[in-house]
């Protein structure tokens, strides 16, 4: 984000996604992209003449940050290159979701970018959308959809993430510690995790799992205080060393067990971030010491990309796995001010940067529009 004016919309749009956009059955917020006529220089033909590109974002999850912050930066991709961009959000409802498929099928859309469709039906709907004519790319979605021939399936480096915080809670206690293990089975990316999970516990037998819990519903953070709160009790001090979290939604609720049970010393590894986790993870005295993630946003500006790409007739990969970070709390103690997800590239080198993907010709429609 290269301009004051262009920090305070994108912030701006994840607000308003937060609170509006990713209500059930809602449709987020579509623009025009401002076009102007004449010819484009430099661009592929299918750009070239300032004809309208049409571009529908479909999530199936939603109500939290990182939808909201997703679809902000895929939203905001789309319009610097031109696009008329609409979204999407399910909230977990699984045939609103479908159902928002089929009619963007029927309807006049150029590319769909999907996300988190975990379950077979997707496999059907999505051969449907390239059946008419649509490019594809989807997010954190079934492994089914590489028989899907045209689409590309993007994901968070879950491999990563679960090495990265994991391989740190290893070294914090030197191979032996009891810890409790946040999961939920039945996503593409909880399997990827936990496959990462399960060597790093026969590598170091000293590492040992006493309890685990996991649930994927509207309140999950809360479902999981509730059943840190029972660990706690059943493991007193001494017994119970860390919590290692898949997902932020469990390691939100972990915290908030841990601070109200006043037992600190037990901490918390997780998986993936968002302006809530960093306020948490920045409370003075907070058990929450590293969190390996992705920038939401950069996931939603890379999907639009290679969506871009295909449009242009230019060739994309099958599959495409972002980079990880670790972000660690000692790192944002170092920072004078409150670190949120806009400063977090002050604080971790690279953050929220990619080029992969953007090609000269994706610059020059961003001078044009």
């Amino acid at each position: 984000m290269r301009k004051l004016f262009k920090k305070l919309a994108v912030s701006g749009l994840t607000f308003t996604l937060l609170l509006t956009g990713c209500s059930a059955g809602e449709e987020g917020a579509s623009s025009s992209s401002g076009k102007t006529p004449g010819k484009i220089e430099n661009v592929p033909e299918r750009f070239a003449n300032g004809e309208e590109v049409k571009v529908k974002v479909i999530r199936k999850i939603g109500g939290d940050d990182h939808t909201a912050q997703f679809l902000a930066g895929a939203k905001k991709e789309g319009e610097e290159l031109g696009f008329k961009v609409d979204i999407f959000t399910a909230n977990g409802d699984t045939a609103k979701f479908h159902d928002a498929i089929a009619q963007a099928a029927n309807q006049d859309y150029d590319g769909v970018v999907i996300s988190h469709g975990d379950d077979a039906a997707t496999a059907d709907a999505v051969k449907k959308l390239t059946e008419k004519g649509k490019s594809v790319v989807a997010f954190d979605s079934i492994e089914k959809l590489k028989e899907v021939e045209g689409v590309t399936l993007t994901s968070q480096d879950d491999k990563a993430l679960a090495a990265l915080s994991l391989d740190q809670l290893v070294k914090d206690f030197n191979g032996k510690a009891n810890i409790a293990y946040l999961w939920v089975d039945g996503f593409p990316p909880m399997v990827r995790r936990n496959a990462v999970y399960e060597e790093t516990l026969k590598k170091n037998p000293g590492i040992k799992e006493v309890e685990r819990f996991g649930v994927a519903a509207a309140d999950t953070s809360v479902q999981t205080q509730n059943a840190v709160q029972a660990m706690l009790k059943k493991y007193p001090k001494g017994k119970l060393d860390a919590i290692y979290a898949t997902w932020d939604a469990f390691a939100i609720g972990a915290a908030r067990a841990i601070k109200e049970a006043g037992r600190e010393e037990v901490k918390i590894y997780g998986i993936d971030v968002s302006n809530a986790d960093l306020q948490l993870i920045q409370e003075k005295g907070s058990s929450w010491k590293y969190t390996a993630a992705v920038d939401p946003a950069l996931i939603g500006k890379i999907d639009m990309r290679i969506l871009a790409k295909k449009l242009a007739g230019e060739e994309t990969p099958q599959e495409y796995a972002l980079d990880a970070s670790l972000i660690s709390q000692k790192e944002l103690a170092s920072s004078k001010e409150p670190v949120n997800m806009e400063s977090l590239k002050s604080v971790i080198p690279n953050w929220g940067k990619s080029d992969a993907f953007e090609e000269e010709w994706m610059k020059t429609l961003k001078e044009h529009y």
